[in-house]
């Protein structure tokens, strides 16, 4: 080899030494990465806060009316369709009983009265729903929470046929407090207006009033329990 190629060579091997030195490495062409540790302590959350976060909300006799009278400004809602075992029933609520009003759609929203029953029917009178003698029901009272209401007689609304109200808990209570999970229909004609002033309409039946009178019709056991349940399917607030 002479000495212009020797010289030619090694001009070309530095030019390929410096060229491969300007290439990033394998490690400088990853994407930046969290540096943390193998041996870093992570703070724990501590566990009481995770079950205050954990923790559902429950309505009680302390929280309830100031929960309701709050989620009732919130509401565009003023209809709840009830889809029973026997046809759907349309009620529209009334405007000047916010605390009623409000509570029917919040459980409505809850889930609650699905899979409920139409356990209550007295022949010529009411039919009455929102119980079932199942667990699921009891659960969702359970979680929801244990509260009553006032009554609200004094708006003007009498318990005409195809009203909507709200009995009193038969649980030692004087002042005939509103039982929440519950309601019932007047089937009387023209009504029952000797429940006036006793409990608190808060709605009207405004399409299905045949499937009323048709639950209404339905053979009963003793205590006035239907024979076969009837059931409340599914509720929902439009």
């Amino acid at each position: 080899m002479s000495l212009k190629e020797i010289s030619l060579f090694a001009l070309l091997f530095m030019f390929l030494l410096g060229s491969c030195k300007d290439q990033p490495t394998t490690e400088e062409n990853k994407l930046p990465q969290n540096n943390i540790k193998k041996d870093s302590i992570v703070p724990e959350i501590p566990a009481e806060v995770e079950e205050k976060e954990e923790e559902a909300f429950e309505l009680t006799e302390d929280n309830a009316i100031e929960f309701f009278f709050n989620y009732s400004k919130t509401l565009k809602e003023d209809k709840v369709k009830l889809t029973t075992s026997l046809g759907e029933i349309t009620i529209e609520l009334f405007d000047n009983v916010p605390y009623h009003k409000a509570n029917f759609i919040y459980l409505t929203k809850m889930g609650y009265f699905n899979n409920t029953y139409f356990h209550r029917v007295v022949k010529n009178f009411i039919i009455q729903g929102g119980n079932a003698d199942n667990v699921e029901t009891a659960e969702k009272r359970s979680k929801i929470g244990r509260y009553l209401l006032p009554p609200d007689t004094r708006k003007g609304h009498k318990h005409h046929r195809g009203v909507v109200s709200m009995p009193s808990s038969e649980i030692n209570n004087p002042h005939k407090l509103a039982s929440p999970y519950e309601f019932f229909i007047v089937v009387t004609k023209p009504g029952s207006y000797h429940l006036d002033g006793g409990y608190t309409p808060f709605g009207r039946v405004i399409d299905g009033m045949d499937v009323v009178d048709k639950i209404n019709s339905q053979p009963v056991d003793n205590g006035d329990w239907p024979s076969q349940n009837i059931y409340i399917l599914k509720a929902e607030a439009f």
